[in-house]
């Protein structure tokens, strides 16, 4: 059983509802941490896209300036399956980056 670990990162998205990471078979997300790097605090989405529905795994959380939020923790992950995208925005654009790490190619 092979299985590919994987980063995947984001510079300065703000609201356009940004791209991180988009599943190409069954892919477990192990870690998201979410970094504001703007002057004051922003709000912030972050969403998995199924089809055309979104699911969110947090919404409108406030992050202060100069702080970090890190969503998955203690060992736990969840599941992608195929064209799953996981997604965030904020309210104020180029405020956040986004470090993402996963295990693709689960089998």
């Amino acid at each position: 059983m092979a299985q590919d670990f994987e980063r995947h990162i984001a510079r300065a998205t703000g609201t356009s509802g940004a791209t991180i990471y988009t599943a190409g078979g069954d892919d477990a997300i192990v870690s998201i941490r979410l970094t504001n790097i703007h002057t004051g605090a922003i709000v912030v989405d972050c969403f998995v896209t199924v089809s055309s529905s979104d699911y969110y795994l947090i919404k409108g959380v406030s992050i202060p300036a100069a702080s970090s939020l890190e969503l998955i923790d203690g060992g736990s992950r969840f599941v992608l399956e195929n064209a799953d995208a996981l997604k965030v925005d904020t309210d104020t654009a180029s405020s956040l980056d986004t470090w993402v790490s996963v295990i693709s190619d689960i089998s």
